[in-house]
């Protein structure tokens, strides 16, 4: 072997991919000559692509779903669907589902890892027969079952192989990367409302449930030609055991209790948000206008959080994320009596409790450190399925605390929305408690 050669191996058996791939499977020392041909991490054509590839599937899987409440106001005003009381759990379903179906198909391709090659295409089919099937349903029942369980299925199955990729070709700025594919979410969230408002105003629903399901293959299709695994299988021992002992660390049990409460509080003003707008006099348009800020302040504090959580400790991260958040909530939206301040609101809520996601990467790192036979991408589906208690909780709480009539108060707080308005503020500082937990040494 060259002394070249020995350079080579040396560089790559210390390299992240070699010592500590994040799903357990290492880079063979005797494929030598190929390791030293694989693209590089953090850089180069292929990284970016892949990413590129990554912010388009987070845009559209998550995008859709997250821009529910546009089919809310529209099925809740027009026949078959209007007057129905179970319109809500269509959205909870997608989202909800989806957030905990992480786990199981990660498991999955984890048993399995050949069908990584095939999850997201596969996936993304059963998501255009969701949204064609659920452009002919008569029911309401049917919507749950076409646009909200079957698409959270697919749209899970077709995301998760992230996790698995995503490790392989960021390894220095990982944070950065999943922060850059969590944006895709906030840009699509900010123009998706508008798109999908035009459509079922001229078009109905079942032509814009149709347009979206060729919009899946149009925009997704070509992008999975950049989505691929950074290392060959030939390459890689293939690790199929599962190591769940992080689950009862104290450190990930306090920063995944804060991340639960924290996503009950969330999801409050996401679905309330046009309404509140409504009683302050905002037109049709004006009143979504309120989502579109938040998810498009969200695209910006997704990018900041995920570059700041490779630099900062990831409480201090988490900190700033509740202390925004709640500023927001208490001191914005609460004394709001004008469209304009509910602006000002959405935009600072949206780029301080949109980013949550964001330092994540975060706490997969902290929690790897304590437990060095976790799998990252297993410690990201449970923090996705904390989140998606919090999705499932947030509808039925919000209905009873919107019945817990109106306070003593003026302002905001004096309205309708008054308890919703203080639990979502909170909620925001409870989710922050893991920088405390750490400065008093349970951490």
């Amino acid at each position: 072997m060259s002394s070249t050669q020995i350079i080579e191996l040396q560089s790559i058996e210390t390299s992240d991919d070699f010592v500590e791939h994040p799903q357990s499977d290492s880079i063979e020392p005797v494929e030598a000559n190929n390791s030293s041909s694989l693209p590089p991490t953090d850089r180069g054509k292929d990284a970016w692509l892949f990413l590129f590839a990554c912010f388009m599937l987070e845009a559209l899987i998550w995008g859709f779903p997250s821009s529910y409440g546009v089919f809310q106001a529209y099925y809740s005003s027009h026949e078959p669907f209007a007057g129905s009381g179970q319109i809500a759990v269509v959205g909870a379903c997608a989202m909800g589902i989806m957030y905990m179906n992480i786990i199981p198909c990660f498991a999955l391709l984890k048993c399995f890892p050949k069908l990584r090659l095939w999850a997201t295409p596969v996936g993304l089919v059963v998501v255009c027969i969701s949204l064609g099937l659920g452009s002919l349903s008569t029911k309401v029942s049917h919507l749950i079952l076409t646009q909200g369980v079957l698409y959270a299925i697919g749209g899970g199955f077709a995301w998760t192989p992230i996790l698995f990729m995503i490790e392989e070709w960021w390894v220095r700025r990982r944070g950065f990367a999943y922060g850059v594919t969590m944006a895709g979410l906030g840009l699509s969230g900010a123009i998706l409302p508008l798109v999908l408002e035009w459509l079922l105003n001229n078009y109905g629903f079942p032509t814009t449930l149709r347009v979206c399901a060729l919009s899946f293959v149009a925009l997704n299709m070509p992008v999975l030609f950049f989505f691929k695994p950074r290392i060959p299988f030939s390459q890689t021992s293939q690790n199929r055991s599962f190591d769940l002992a992080f689950v009862r660390s104290s450190n990930f049990l306090i920063l995944q209790s804060g991340n639960v409460v924290s996503s009950v509080g969330y999801f409050l003003p996401t679905i309330y948000l046009p309404t509140f707008a409504r009683s302050l006099g905002a037109s049709n348009l004006e009143s979504i206008v309120t989502i579109v800020l938040l998810n498009a302040a969200a695209f910006i504090g997704s990018l900041c959080m995920g570059a700041a959580v490779d630099r900062y400790d990831v409480t201090a991260c988490i900190l700033v994320s509740a202390a925004g958040s709640a500023f927001g909530v208490f001191l914005l939206w609460g004394l709001c009596t004008s469209l304009p301040l509910l602006y000002i609101f959405c935009l600072v809520y949206g780029a301080f409790a949109g980013c949550a996601s964001s330092f994540w990467s975060g706490i997969m790192k902290e929690t790897k450190e304590r437990k060095r036979g976790a799998d990252m991408g297993m410690i990201f589906a449970f923090l996705s399925a904390g989140k998606g208690v919090g999705n499932l909780c947030s509808g039925p709480l919000s209905e009873v605390l919107l019945r817990a009539g109106t306070w003593k108060a003026g302002l905001a707080y004096g309205s309708q929305y008054g308890a919703l308005i203080s639990f979502t503020g909170v909620t925001a500082v409870i989710g922050g408690w893991a920088f405390l937990a750490r400065r008093i040494g349970w951490m």
